[in-house]
């Protein structure tokens, strides 16, 4: 069944503008009658008739409440920095489909790719409206929100400082021969907030490890293959979820 969400909370009645409306109306050619889903900023989600349609609007009545486990327990953090070509857009996909709640591009020293103001507010714009997509296509109850670009180490800096005693913060680092994923993960089983750093294709610079390991964030390995950028995210947030989410069923 077709999803939408809407940045407001569920209603009796409801009156959809803007791309959503044109959307329903013009491409999927809906009809008075025909049901969809509408999940609201609060992540709860309901099922509605339609029941109008004007040229820029589309109304709707609420049929039932429904109950849906579709969010993680945990929250979660992919913290990515900056991959080269169109590689983030597949990872926001499949991060959001994984159940992350936080997408944040990082710019860090071995990054290839670089954007000044204006072309990264273009590409944010671009990663959220494919978390969007991912998010319906998925049957998510909440969207995942991609922050602006922002430097890594000023990044840290920020997050450690405003981070509790229920975060678990941990970089994926290549060199990291002591600690497992795994064996971090069983260290915080009372966690509900993950953050996972991921590096760019050329990893971590010495500064940037050495800056982590003296903010008190974990250095974890994620096995003894190198990875790609993009398969270090996607199986970051697939172990995470797994240990200490909704992946392996509930």
């Amino acid at each position: 069944m077709r999803r939408i969400f809407i940045k407001a909370l569920l209603q009796d009645e409801l009156v959809i503008t803007g791309g959503d409306a044109h959307h329903l109306g013009r491409v999927m050619r809906a009809r008075a009658g025909d049901r969809i889903m509408v999940a609201d900023d609060e992540g709860k989600v309901g099922e509605y008739e339609l029941t109008g349609f004007t040229e820029e609007s589309v109304s709707m009545r609420l049929v039932q409440y429904v109950e849906e486990r579709t969010e993680s327990p945990v929250e979660l953090v992919l913290a990515q920095c900056l991959p080269k070509g169109d590689k983030l857009d597949m990872i926001v996909q499949k991060a959001t489909e994984l159940g992350v709640n936080i997408i944040v591009p990082l710019a860090s020293d071995n990054c290839v790719a670089r954007y000044d103001g204006k072309k990264a507010q273009a590409k944010q714009e671009k990663w959220q409206k494919i978390a969007n997509e991912a998010g319906k296509q998925c049957g998510r109850s909440r969207l995942p929100v991609v922050l602006p670009v922002q430097p890594l180490q000023r990044w840290l800096k920020e997050t450690m400082q405003a981070c509790d005693d229920g975060t678990a913060v941990c970089m994926c680092y290549e060199n990291e021969l002591q600690q497992g994923i795994k064996e971090f993960l069983q260290a915080w089983r009372d966690a509900k907030r993950f953050v996972a750093v991921i590096g760019p294709e050329g990893g971590f610079s010495l500064s940037e490890a050495s800056l982590a390991r003296e903010l008190g964030i974990a250095s974890v390995s994620l096995g003894t293959r190198i990875l790609r950028a993009e398969t270090a995210a996607i199986s970051a947030v697939a172990v995470i979820q797994y240990e200490n989410g909704d992946l392996g069923g509930r």
